[in-house]
């Protein structure tokens, strides 16, 4: 085996499926990435066994051949090298030499065939999205879904096509979010259950990329195809919650407010709260919004007032201010609009502005109950 590759094009490659790589792997060769040689293609893999990721590279070459290489010797290798052309040649010594404009290197290898394939999507149902709005649903929801090992369902986010709409939720019992585009459809009604990690690394690629992705999936499994990649996940089992039964229907307490204003105002205010709650208190009165916190223990308080739009009776209603201002940071607009029935039932925030045509953002967060 023999080929030449640029070395920065090398590096981009693996540090984009290098995310997949876990820190300890049941099997070695999962350390390992796998180099496929046909013809002038080379295609690495990465895999945890539940997601592979592959991306092809152009290089010169005249054999073919499978081997797997040591990923974090290889990106810690070329990190430091400028860019520069690298030959890959493998020895009678069971080593890879990989010879630079000032050095040789030789790592040892492992035999590809031992490498594990990646899942087959069997009987699969097909969507196209671009990539700016994938990125932008993921990025939306991903926040809101749950670390809870007991409920896997809630660890992930909800993919629901539909004939009418593609749907995305994401919750974790605390905050939920509801990322809709009734603009695009597809003709058979489809749901799973999406793992967070491979939306993790996706999220990364896709910031900016127009190109379509064409996602496919059936119970187990769901592949995205995007230029020269694949990513080939195992999707979450379990039946999702109905969320649409938590989402209050009814709110005659409306609030619009500047976004900016209302993030600052609570990330201020939340550093006097108490560190075990975090709870903030939202006193809404006419046209003013008094924002406020008290840490009991150390005798520690804030206060804020706001200039607000607001359409309802008197409230006073509790959150949890962190959930607050993951919600508010998720969001792009200016104007934003907090919906409300009573202080023990959730608050609804939705964007007012920057939302293209077709494209529904709602979020859900739970009141705590206020202990005066």
């Amino acid at each position: 085996m023999k080929f030449i590759v640029s070395s920065a094009a090398l590096l981009k490659k693996l540090q984009m499926i290098g995310g997949v790589i876990n820190n300890t792997n049941t099997l070695p060769i999962l350390d390992n990435i796998l180099f496929e040689i046909n013809g002038n293609t080379l295609t690495l893999t990465a895999s945890d066994l539940e997601t592979t990721f592959a991306t092809k590279i152009d290089v010169e070459s005249e054999t073919n051949s499978i081997i797997a290489l040591p990923a974090r010797l290889l990106l810690d290798t070329l990190k430091t090298f400028p860019e520069q052309p690298l030959t890959f040649l493998k020895t009678e010594k069971n080593t890879v030499e990989i010879s630079a404009n000032n050095g040789k290197y030789a790592v040892a290898y492992v035999e590809g065939e031992e490498f594990p394939k990646a899942a087959q999507v069997s009987d699969a149902k097909t969507t196209q999205i671009s990539g700016s709005t994938l990125y932008t649903a993921i990025n939306s929801t991903l926040f809101a879904s749950g670390n809870d090992d007991l409920r896997p369902v809630m660890s992930g986010v909800f993919f629901q096509f539909s004939s009418e709409s593609l749907t995305f939720v994401a919750t974790d019992a605390h905050k939920l979010v509801k990322y809709t585009r009734t603009d695009l459809s597809v003709e058979e009604t489809a749901e799973f259950i999406m793992p967070k990690k491979p939306l993790q690394l996706l999220r990364g690629i896709l910031q900016g990329m127009e190109e379509d992705i064409t996602i496919e999936y059936n119970d187990t499994n769901a592949h995205f195809r995007f230029g020269d990649s694949t990513l080939t996940c195992r999707l979450i089992d379990g039946k999702y919650p109905n969320y649409e039964a938590v989402i209050p229907k009814e709110n005659p307490n409306q609030m619009q407010v500047n976004r900016n204003s209302f993030l600052n105002s609570v990330r201020r205010v939340s550093i006097f709260s108490n560190k075990t709650t975090y709870q903030i208190r939202l006193k809404i009165a006419g046209a003013a919004l008094q924002i406020s916190a008290e840490d009991f223990d150390y005798s520690n308080s804030a206060e804020e007032r706001l200039d607000c739009d607001y359409q309802g009776d008197d409230i006073k209603i509790g959150f949890n201010s962190r959930f607050l201002i993951e919600m508010l940071n998720g969001l792009e607009c200016d104007e934003v609009k907090l919906s409300m029935s009573l202080p023990n039932r959730a608050g609804l925030l939705t964007p007012l502005d920057h939302t293209e045509e077709g494209e529904e953002i709602t979020m859900l967060v739970m009141p705590v109950m206020l202990n005066d």
